[in-house]
């Protein structure tokens, strides 16, 4: 009996010592981590101390985007005991906040010593605020933590696409905000503090502080003043020839990949990204309700946040003819002079009628050189014949065209083309001229790019280097050249036959005086696809762009832009119309900005401005004497035999020929003149017009290099009163120069 009782016990105790041990283990080894981390959770509480982000600047060190203080405001319930008192700081935080009452005072409910009533509060409210805390001695009630908001500065908005912009938790969601995260967020710190076994925060000495390591700043290869001078260009002539389908522009230098502006149109604010800027858009939107005004609104947004130059693929049409054009004169195939004959078609195997060319009744005669120039499609289909498949397309791959380029952005789309296999005799006369296939505009320009810098491919960007918190140099972006296409020799040939071209030919209306532009435009037709036997599918709207760069026997920067679906209600969707005036407006004042002096022919010279002579307290025979003497003339308002005002003044500049209008009274400041509608005119016309009235035109695009160009802008609108003697600058452009 005492056995069997002992031996009961003894069994008892193993097992419950075993069960002892199991549990032991399971609690220890199986579940230690877990238990140990929820143990630690129920006594600390972790707060994110957030890292300011890094600066964005331009290459000249301009702000671009940056971090200014705000301010959470955190409330510490545990410190304040009367109810009555919560009831008054949840008011008083609530008129200063815009918050509503009932739920600032539930988060005063609660037992512990942190709880957020707001986040991003700006200086003036956090100001209130202060104040509110003085006035009802809240020194531990209340606290206000610093955080960061971003910030971008520019006008307008200006580079978003370039930008991007950022989350409410600080992340980069587009732009080099996304692509150089890492480097601009830094790291985050934390705030630790401990709670007691009710599960309340202790006081402040329990604290635990990791500080935030703040991010590196990215100083751009954007020029921010050029960026705003393209930005300006493409928005005003995308709205002008009814671009339905956006429009933008890069501009790059030649040598290094560097990107100095980047543009789309009717693009976003990184300031408030969220908010739709097109008005009829964002009216439309406000008519909907429910999951289908979410839809449009995320369409929208996603719409304007797209970066077309590196996302959208498009047909470049003829700007494509100057790699053809260097294919051929790689290969020993052509020279400038090799004579070829259009007849308004060519035929080509497998297509049933002649794949015509843009001028239908023909060119002629005509050699390379001047087929370039006339942007002839014919010469351009038999260059690709002379290749071959093969051939082409080993340039083709060799400029880039069948790869992303690398840039520095999130977002890069991929080209569509035919491989070497796939190009029958219509793909390759097609892709020849530009059709066919598909790039991107960072693909084009940076293929084009090739021409103007001796042959070489280089990886374009838009960072030049990274800076850490205290301003030295973490990382620099260098130049990276990938191969050489062509030769420093076929590079400088094209580069001149396209400067022929931007002085006489099709691309006449992106000319410039004394900067010796060279150039190519493109209209290209829309192709949604090509069938089976090589037929285009759709063709009914258009693409107008423009592709040069200056000077062209040194050249330092080229430019593409590009108008996708302008109206034909406008009257022109040709590249030579829409885009080459932009691109001649663009590029002059980038390189006067960049410090290239304009080299003028004697011809352009002969059409320069003349210096206004000083004339004012004259007598009117001298002061007609000296304006005859500059080749000016004169207009005369009083009856004085003094000059007591001049308009233009002195050494300002006047068209030759240009009036200078001498008031030999007090009513220089009274006499007004409305200003005449003076586009749809030639020179002479808009000059006898102007000129009758005592105004001044100043001529510039294809006036300088021809003599069939009609005004197509004026500097001052029609019907705005002026003084006489007022300069009125008057664009032209030749309308035959379709290409």
């Amino acid at each position: 009996m005492w056995r069997r009782t002992t031996t009961a016990l003894f069994a008892l105790i193993l097992i419950g010592f075993g069960a002892v041990v199991v549990s032991l283990f399971r609690l220890q080894i199986l579940q230690g981590e877990e238990l140990e981390a929820r143990a630690v959770n129920q006594q600390t509480q972790d707060t994110v101390l957030t890292a300011q982000r890094g600066t964005i600047y331009d290459t000249n060190m301009q702000v671009l985007a940056q971090s200014a203080s705000v301010w959470k405001v955190i409330a510490n319930p545990n410190y304040i005991k009367d109810p009555e008192m919560k009831e008054q700081i949840a008011q008083g935080l609530a008129d200063i906040l815009s918050l509503d009452k009932d739920e600032v005072l539930e988060k005063l409910q609660k037992k512990t010593y942190y709880v957020k009533i707001a986040g991003e509060v700006e200086t003036d409210i956090k100001d209130k605020i202060l104040a509110f805390k003085e006035e009802n001695n809240l020194s531990y009630a209340i606290t206000l933590e610093e955080d960061y908001k971003r910030y971008y500065p520019q006008p307008n908005g200006s580079a978003a696409v370039v930008l991007g912009f950022t989350n409410a938790e600080h992340q980069g969601v587009m732009g080099v905000e996304a692509a150089y995260n890492d480097y601009l967020s830094g790291t985050s710190g934390k705030l630790v503090t401990s709670r007691n076994a009710r599960g309340s925060d202790m006081p402040f000495q329990y604290e635990q502080k990791i500080e935030a390591e703040n991010g590196c700043s990215l100083v751009l290869t954007i020029d921010a003043s050029i960026q705003r001078i393209l930005e300006n260009a493409v928005e005003d002539a995308a709205a002008a020839c009814g671009a339905e389908n956006r429009a933008c522009g890069i501009v790059m230098d030649v040598e290094t990949g560097a990107i100095l502006a980047m543009t789309v149109s009717e693009d976003f604010d990184p300031n408030e990204p969220y908010v739709i800027t097109d008005p009829e858009v964002a009216a439309y939107i406000e008519t909907l309700e429910g999951e289908e005004k979410s839809a449009a609104l995320r369409e929208a947004q996603e719409q304007q946040w797209r970066n077309k130059c590196i996302s959208d693929t498009y047909n470049p049409g003829s700007v494509f003819k100057m790699l053809t054009a260097a294919m051929g004169l790689e290969e020993g195939l052509i020279t400038e002079e090799t004579p070829f004959n259009c007849t308004g078609g060519y035929m080509v195997s497998g297509w049933p009628r002649p794949i015509k060319c843009w001028r239908t009744w023909g060119h002629g005669a005509e050699t390379f050189k001047e087929g370039l120039s006339n942007s002839c499609n014919p010469v351009f289909m038999q260059v690709g014949e002379m290749l071959g498949a093969d051939t082409f397309f080993r340039y083709f791959e060799g400029f880039g065209l069948t790869e992303k380029t690398g840039i520095d952005l999130i977002g890069e789309s991929t080209s569509i083309y035919y491989t070497a296999e796939e190009l029958g005799p219509t793909q390759l006369a097609t892709s020849s001229f530009g059709q066919s296939f598909r790039v991107t505009p960072i693909q084009m320009i940076t293929a084009a790019a090739c021409m103007a810098n001796g042959g070489y491919l280089v990886q374009p960007h838009v960072v030049e280097k990274i800076l850490d918190d205290e301003g030295n140099i973490v990382k620099t972006i260098d130049t990276t050249v990938k191969r050489q296409v062509v030769s420093e020799e076929t590079s400088a040939r094209v580069s001149s036959m396209l400067q022929y071209t931007a002085t006489v030919g099709t691309a006449k209306n992106g000319y410039i005086p004394g900067y010796r532009v060279a150039g190519k435009t493109g209209t290209s037709e829309k192709i949604d696809e090509w069938n089976a036997a090589g037929r285009p599918e759709g063709g009914e709207k258009h693409i107008a762009s423009y592709c040069g760069y200056a000077p062209a026997d040194d050249p330092e920067v080229i430019m593409l832009v590009f108008f996708d679906e302008p109206s034909e209600e406008n009257g022109q969707v040709f590249g030579s119309a829409i885009a080459g005036p932009v691109f001649a407006e663009v590029m002059a004042q980038v390189l006067a900005s960049r410090g290239v002096e304009p080299q003028y022919t004697e011809e352009e010279l002969a059409k320069l401005d003349e210096e206004t002579p000083a004339v004012t307290g004259e007598t009117l025979e001298t002061a007609k004497a000296k304006i005859v003497a500059k080749s000016l003339t004169y207009k005369i308002y009083g009856n004085g035999e003094t000059v007591v005002s001049q308009m233009p003044a002195a050494g300002e500049a006047v068209p030759k020929g240009g009036t200078v209008v001498l008031f030999t009274d007090d009513s220089g400041g009274e006499t007004l003149v409305e200003v005449p509608k003076l586009t749809g005119m030639t020179v002479s016309q808009a000059n006898a017009t102007a000129g009758a009235l005592g105004l001044n035109i100043s001529v510039s695009g294809a006036a300088l290099t021809g003599e069939n160009a009609l005004s197509d802008s004026q500097s001052i609108e029609p019907g705005e009163k002026v003084s006489p003697g007022t300069v009125i600058n008057v664009n032209f452009v030749e309308y035959e120069a379709v290409q």
